[in-house]
């Protein structure tokens, strides 16, 4: 069973993998033989995370990439002419109620979470096409793209779009053996949001979860092996929720 998930051979870009869910992408990716390339708006706040990687006898690069700048996009092209599986993780938010959201704030959001996720995929998906291997690219929304949430207007609309940018760019790039595929996370520890779900406020959020508690990351680590292994090879335009039945409550 082990084997349905070897990714000895790939090449893995993950964006937004300075730390979080990126990070940990990033470590399970090499933890199943893949090569890693992290990237992140500052490299150097990789170095921790390439540290990891190597410490446990996997392969890590780094590069600096703003996922809202073509410019920085193009950058990195060079980088992704032989890779296998991109991770579209780069995500950013505006807590603010609706009436409050700026639009500084709906520029900012949509073009690192919907615009930066569109052009990187492009790149990656010529790349891949070029090589004549195909490729998965793996697209982190939220359940948010499915359903509604206070405050998160803009962060709600951007992860609906990363849902339908799958589907549309799965029906385009299978021709050319490209899977694109979307991880829909519930809620989530990791260590910038724990210290909430301690609180009264988080505590009360939880009760509303079917099985009563946050999810780990490590809980995502099947469904990313999953769509970055040959385990899928007959899945495209898949969208896999895990949310402990977040998504089933009643309202």
């Amino acid at each position: 069973m082990a084997d349905l998930f070897d990714l000895a051979g790939k090449t893995a870009f993950v964006t937004g993998a300075s730390g979080g869910l990126g990070a940990h992408f990033a470590e399970t990716l090499a933890g199943a033989g893949a090569k890693v390339i992290v990237a992140a708006r500052r490299a150097d706040a990789l170095a921790g995370v390439a540290e990891r990687i190597r410490a446990s006898g996997g392969t890590c690069e780094t590069v600096a990439l703003d996922v809202a700048s073509a410019a920085s996009i193009a950058s990195v092209e060079p980088l992704l002419a032989e890779v296998d599986i991109l991770v579209n993780n780069a995500g950013v938010a505006a807590d603010k109620p609706f009436l409050d959201q700026s639009e500084e704030d709906w520029d900012r959001v949509l073009d690192t979470n919907a615009k930066g996720m569109f052009l990187l995929s492009q790149s990656a998906a010529r790349a891949m096409k070029a090589h004549g291997r195909g490729g998965s690219i793996i697209n982190i929304a939220s359940i948010l793209g499915l359903r509604q949430g206070s405050r998160v207007a803009t962060y709600a609309v951007s992860k609906a779009a990363t849902i339908q940018l799958t589907k549309v760019a799965a029906l385009e790039l299978a021709r050319f053996g490209v899977r694109v595929n979307c991880i829909c996370p519930g809620y989530i520890a990791t260590d910038i949001n724990r210290d909430f779900w301690e609180t009264e406020a988080g505590a009360a959020m939880l009760r509303r979860v079917p099985q009563r508690r946050l999810g780990e990351p490590r809980e995502l680590d099947g469904p990313l092996l999953l769509l970055a292994s040959d385990a899928s090879s007959f899945m495209t335009g898949s969208v896999i929720v895990a949310d402990g039945g977040h998504l089933t409550s009643t309202l």
